[in-house]
């Protein structure tokens, strides 16, 4: 039987590839902050109605695998493979433009959970803006090189802010304004 532990850190400590670190290490909370995201997405992702935003989810869960280890390595250790590129980037802006011109948003701040599916991609969507919120403390201490991260961060909440009022555009269910109709 293969033990699912190691004890190794029981201590506080982890392993990053090439470097022993605490588990309140900066980059450490950014990646689970990450691994959080794509959780998440993967959550939405089961719950979701499109076989077309099913397949794009799944790209975006890779790249942030990708994301990942460029983060976990350490820079000396790093291959070239394991960089985000901007051309991911572009694809994100490229595909939640597509996705936008599908969907008519409302003029005004919407209340979440219209359906299961768009509930579940609005909490991946900021579940993804707190791990924006790490990459950019981490970049600004010096410690994240790759600005795309950060670029890329920004659009997948995007898209997954599209991509939850698609799912209620195709269950025809309308958002609740996030102000009352009394107020």
């Amino acid at each position: 039987m293969t033990k699912l532990y190691t004890r190794k850190g029981d201590a506080g400590a982890t392993d990053l590839l090439g470097e022993r670190v605490r588990k309140d290490d900066p980059r450490v909370d950014l990646l689970g902050d990450l691994d959080e995201a794509t959780s998440g997405i993967g959550l939405a992702r089961a719950m979701a109605t499109s076989g077309v935003l099913n397949a794009t989810l799944i790209e975006t869960q890779r790249d942030l695998y990708r994301i990942m280890a460029e983060i976990a390595f350490t820079d000396d250790l790093r291959p070239d493979s394991f960089h985000l590129a901007a051309d991911r980037v572009d694809w994100l802006e490229s595909t939640t433009d597509g996705l936008s011109n599908s969907v008519e948003l409302a003029p005004q701040f919407i209340l979440p959970g219209s359906n299961v599916p768009s509930a579940t991609l609005d909490v991946a969507r900021t579940i993804v803006r707190r791990a924006e919120r790490s990459a950019v403390a981490l970049s600004a201490a010096g410690a994240l090189q790759n600005d795309e991260i950060i670029r890329y961060l920004n659009r997948l909440s995007s898209l997954l802010f599209i991509a939850a009022r698609a799912e209620e555009a195709a269950a025809n269910d309308q958002p609740l304004k996030a102000k009352s109709e009394a107020n």
